[in-house]
């Protein structure tokens, strides 16, 4: 990795390489992409770069005129629709795509049963879901670490009824998942998970400072996270679980 790059920019690399490494196999062969809460375009514009039709769903126009912005700007072509899960239907369609980027929106929905349920239906026959959630182990150690041990201990003992009834509880962020919870959703909303990785388990817990002065510890960190992504023991001290299922 770069060491030329900003220290955001390194940081931001060490967060989400390994996202982008288990989501090119499945792209393989993926004709339509449909990123939901794609925002800007952060994996859009890097996505369609590969070949793929790409289209975004956000309901921010901001955010979509940004992604016309960064997709022109790259010569590269992706459409942004305004929408959200509870009108992609509307916006995008039954069996609209063969792969579907949902990335830090399941946190966020009314009802994540319903909105995985949503996602399936717009999904082709044999199609496959990246979602990247929130992970709820990882929130009450960060918290502890940051001696809010009060939120540490509430977020400890939230249950998944107290988010659905007042999911705004759960942190800015929404929702977060435990591993566990994020199987039984994609199970009832009938997907087959085929791989779950622990990303951000270290890359958020080092301080910043080390990866702007150590040469090539961005590298390092990487490697580490790679290490440890796909090992169960680790996974819930990751700040995100990326989960690929069909």
């Amino acid at each position: 990795m770069p060491e030329s790059l900003k220290p955001a920019e390194r940081r931001g690399a060490a967060r989400t390489s390994l996202v982008w490494e288990a989501l090119l196999p499945v792209l393989e062969g993926a004709a339509d992409v449909l990123d939901i809460g794609g925002g800007t375009g952060g994996f859009a514009v890097r996505v369609a770069g590969l070949g793929h039709r790409v289209t975004v769903v956000d309901p921010s126009p901001d955010a979509l005129a940004a992604l016309d912005r960064r997709a022109r700007e790259s010569g590269i072509d992706v459409t942004g629709r305004q929408g959200d899960l509870s009108s992609l239907l509307e916006v995008a369609g039954p069996g609209a795509a063969d792969v579907v980027l949902c990335h830090g929106v399941l946190e966020v929905v009314d009802d994540p049963a319903a909105a995985l349920a949503t996602i399936r239906e717009v999904l082709r026959p044999g199609g496959s879901l990246s979602l990247l959630v929130a992970q709820r182990h990882a929130a009450v150690v960060a918290r502890a670490m940051a001696g809010h041990f009060g939120q540490a201990l509430a977020l400890l003992e939230r249950t998944p009824d107290d988010a659905q009834r007042d999911p705004a509880g759960s942190g800015r962020a929404g929702r977060r998942f435990t591993e566990d919870e994020i199987r039984d959703l994609m199970s009832a909303a009938g997907f087959e998970v085929g791989s779950v990785h622990g990303i951000r388990v270290f890359a958020d817990l080092v301080p910043g400072s080390l990866l702007d002065l150590e040469p090539g510890s961005t590298a390092a960190l990487v490697e580490l996270e790679r290490a440890v992504s796909e090992r169960p023991e680790f996974r819930p001290l990751a700040t995100q679980l990326h989960v690929l299922a069909r």
